[in-house]
């Protein structure tokens, strides 16, 4: 064992604490380089006793790094079927109204009773299906050695499992979010189009721009980067989000993008909303409002970032989408903010786990082969909204 005297770094930060250090005031840099052990990937040859210098130091305690991951995606898991791939999603038009003859009848008028009237309906069907597999190898004879107990080696091995398992776990989390994010792309294209998209414009029911509605409401120039830390404009959205939770309980064309007659029932409507937004107003109205119930954001499930973080978390960063969505149509923008939408708009069927293993006489080693499956879908004919400020 290594070991290194620090007396001379006691003694100095004990005359720091205790107001006798030479120069008053004085903040010394401390060199801690060999202090705060970092720890090796291997022994080296100080891994032996201080006294008779031929003893291999013994592992005392083993620490595993196995601490479950639970992701943390909006909940869109629909539903689940044994057999059969396809996804089948029937809807009617609603009819129209025509005149009641009940009040104009003349006298030897005819009147028909034995037309046919047709419901209109419409046939959509899902059947595609994303997969992935995590293969991973165990040997058991060949790591006893490195072991002083058999419980020592089962945790060992629960490691890696658990490292499996949160592997998994990130993967379809990120499958989740991006079945939301091609959802954005197309209502953003339905909204604005391919050929020279402007997104700073007010956009309309499904594709609302924040900030453009603010700033012509108040006659104001809030600029982006800078409208999250206006309690103003918070207010302004938390009460533009609580006005659509109403408006998506009526019926009507202009929530979705395939002009349908639909409505949402708020307990079947979904909030994800983007935490830099939720925080905000958490930080700057809640905190400053006596009765913060009235200024409330409804409530939602909260995400860090629609696509990713990039390197430092920036605004630009977590409310970027950039992709290309399962109709082909393209999405680079920033500062979106929220989404609202149908639970049958978005969603992850048939989601299916298994494990299969095989045996490896030869190496004496036996690999798992981790594979997962799931529909992951989007229906342009249900009510789904964006909320974002540009």
């Amino acid at each position: 064992m290594e070991v290194n005297q620090i007396y001379q770094l006691v003694n100095a930060a004990y005359t720091k604490v205790n107001g006798t250090s030479a120069v008053s005031g004085e903040a010394l840099q401390e060199d801690l380089s060999n202090i705060v052990d970092v720890g090796t990937a291997l022994f080296n040859a100080n891994a032996v006793d201080n006294y008779v210098k031929t003893l291999v130091d013994r592992i005392g305690k083993v620490v595993f790094v196995n601490r479950p991951y639970d992701g943390s995606v909006p909940s869109i898991l629909r539903d689940s079927y044994e057999y059969g791939s396809v996804l089948q999603k029937i809807s009617s038009t609603l009819p129209v109204a025509v005149e009641n003859e009940d009040w104009n009848l003349e006298n030897g008028q005819a009147y028909p009773t034995d037309v046919f009237y047709q419901p209109s309906v419409e046939n959509k069907f899902f059947n595609s299906k994303s997969v992935f597999r995590i293969n991973m190898s165990f040997a058991k004879e060949q790591v006893k050695e490195s072991f002083t107990s058999a419980s020592d080696m089962n945790a060992f091995i629960s490691m890696i499992l658990g490292d499996v398992e949160k592997a998994m776990t990130i993967r379809i989390d990120a499958m989740v979010m991006r079945t939301i994010d091609t959802m954005i792309a197309d209502v953003f294209d339905a909204c604005f189009g391919q050929e020279s998209p402007d997104y700073t414009q007010a956009g309309d029911c499904k594709c609302v721009n924040l900030l453009k509605l603010y700033n012509q409401k108040f006659s104001t120039e809030l600029t982006a980067d800078k409208c999250l830390a206006s309690p103003e404009f918070i207010r302004f959205a938390s009460f533009t989000l609580a006005m659509y939770q109403d408006r998506l309980t009526k019926i009507s064309t202009l929530f979705n993008i395939g002009a349908k007659d639909r409505f949402t029932a708020k307990k079947d409507l979904n909030l994800v909303m983007l935490s830099d937004f939720a925080n905000s107003a958490k930080m700057y109205l809640y905190a400053d409002t006596y009765h913060d119930t009235f200024v409330q954001l409804p409530g939602a499930q909260v995400v860090p970032y629609w696509q990713g973080s990039g390197l430092t978390y920036s605004f630009s960063d977590v409310s970027a989408v950039n992709i290309v969505s399962g109709n082909g149509k393209a999405l680079s923008t920033s500062g979106i903010l929220a989404v609202m939408f149908d639970r049958n708009a978005v969603g992850v069927s048939n989601h299916k786990r298994k494990t299969t293993s095989a045996y490896n006489a030869n190496g004496d080693f036996y690999t798992n082969f981790y594979s997962t499956e799931a529909a992951y879908w989007n229906d342009g004919n249900e009510n789904f909204v964006v909320f974002y400020v540009a």
